[in-house]
């Protein structure tokens, strides 16, 4: 008789959905997708001009250098991140750990994939040093390693990269020849945007970086996908190279059926273009889940576990190897599960170490804000709304729920 997998252990990774904002949609957003309800026909490959528009207008905010041709959009980060590996071809570099959703994509396609440590910092992005050495001894053993996907605002660990460790990390990458795709899902994420530097590889290498973004990062609901990527502006002296890998990746998601939803187009169109309605509810989310993160930040630290302090996102990474005795006393030895025991002590997903590649035996955790917001709409907008939402009684109740589960693995 043949058996089933459990839940989560197929033979293709499962990899736990990306934190949600777990706010309502704006209602200008709302009315854009019900207006093109009627649209029967899907954007062409690649999304048809207008999105194309507003994501170059997108990038251009952000100084980058971007034009309609230069950009490439698919329903969502994973379809487009699996184009852009069948176009590159080679072997696969990525830092450790990294978003679960990445490595499932280079073993779809049969391609070897090789984590690389990240310097004690910030995640996100490899020591530069390691990455060297791995790139060498892939060589050595008879690989052909031709992309390093990073970024500068890092699920799982919640974490920026300083500048410095971003460049040296793109122009060791580079000197060997590889391809850099940035995933800059997050960057509009930052807790602290006046405080922190947020530095584009595309910026610093713009021939050889292609940046991608999921919209549901920062701009959009997760529940509308769309992700878009931005190409090495054209040059004469590399137009055959440019041409070939994105028309190779236009292929792919013809291939796929990967095509933008028509009803969805113009909101995504409109988030891209921002709008007082998009940036403002952008910046609040942000920082009220940055808020969050620092409470749970600080509960980690007080139950006497580990954590890099939180920059981006709506994320916390926890190593709670020092908890390792109370954790086994409980039947807890490895992440997974770890990952079973608070997801059930919790009642909010609380995803192992392991999804992001980070070793079986570390104990390590990624928890999402979402589970201090409230648990009905109402109590969200309150949350939403609060100049500090850490003195809400039902976010401190939760935060207090958050402390008490840590406390109890000591």
């Amino acid at each position: 008789m043949r058996q089933t997998a459990p839940e989560g252990r197929g033979p293709v990774r499962y990899g736990p959905p990306a934190p949600d904002t777990g706010l309502p949609v704006l209602p200008g957003l709302a009315g854009l997708l019900a207006a093109a309800a009627g649209r029967t026909a899907p954007e062409p490959p690649g999304g048809g001009p207008v999105l194309r528009e507003a994501a170059a207008g997108y990038w251009w905010r952000r100084g980058l250098r971007t034009h309609p041709e230069d950009v490439v959009a698919a329903p969502g980060a994973p379809a487009l991140l699996l184009a852009l590996l069948a176009a590159h071809g080679g072997d696969l570099l990525l830092p450790r750990p990294c978003p679960a959703w990445w490595t499932p994509q280079a073993r779809l396609l049969g391609r070897p994939a090789y984590h690389v440590p990240t310097p004690a910092e910030a995640g996100g992005v490899p020591d530069p040093y390691a990455l060297l050495e791995t790139v060498r001894r892939i060589r050595a053993e008879g690989g052909d390693p031709r992309l390093l996907l990073l970024s500068v605002a890092d699920d799982p660990t919640a974490t920026v990269p300083p500048p410095e460790l971003v460049r040296e990390a793109c122009e060791a990458a580079v000197a060997e020849g590889l391809h850099v795709i940035s995933d800059e899902t997050w960057r509009d994420t930052l807790h602290h945007p006046h405080d922190t530097v947020l530095l584009s590889p595309a910026e610093m290498c713009p021939d050889d970086v292609t940046v991608l973004a999921d919209l549901g990062g920062a701009l959009t609901p997760a529940a509308w996908p769309c992700a878009v990527a931005r190409f090495p502006p054209t040059d004469p002296s590399r137009a055959d190279r440019w041409t070939d890998r994105r028309a190779r990746v236009l292929d792919v998601l013809t291939a796929l059926g990967a095509l933008v939803p028509g009803p969805v187009a113009p909101a995504m169109a409109h988030a891209l273009d921002e709008p007082e309605e998009i940036t403002e509810r952008a910046r609040r989310a942000a920082d009220v889940h940055g808020r969050l993160a620092g409470a749970a930040y600080h509960a980690v630290l007080a139950a006497g576990a580990l954590a890099r302090p939180p920059q981006a996102g709506r994320h916390l990474y926890a190593d709670l190897g020092p908890l390792r005795a109370g954790l086994a006393a409980r039947g807890v030895t490895d992440s997974l599960e770890l990952e079973s025991h608070l997801t059930a002590r919790l009642g909010a997903p609380a995803t192992g170490g392991h999804r992001f590649g980070d070793e079986l035996g570390a104990l390590r955790v990624r928890f999402g804000t979402g589970m201090f917001l409230g648990t009905t709409e109402e109590e969200r907008a309150e949350t939403l709304a609060a100049p500090d939402p850490t003195e809400l009684p039902h976010v401190a109740r939760a935060l207090e729920g958050f402390r008490e589960a840590l406390e109890e693995l000591r």
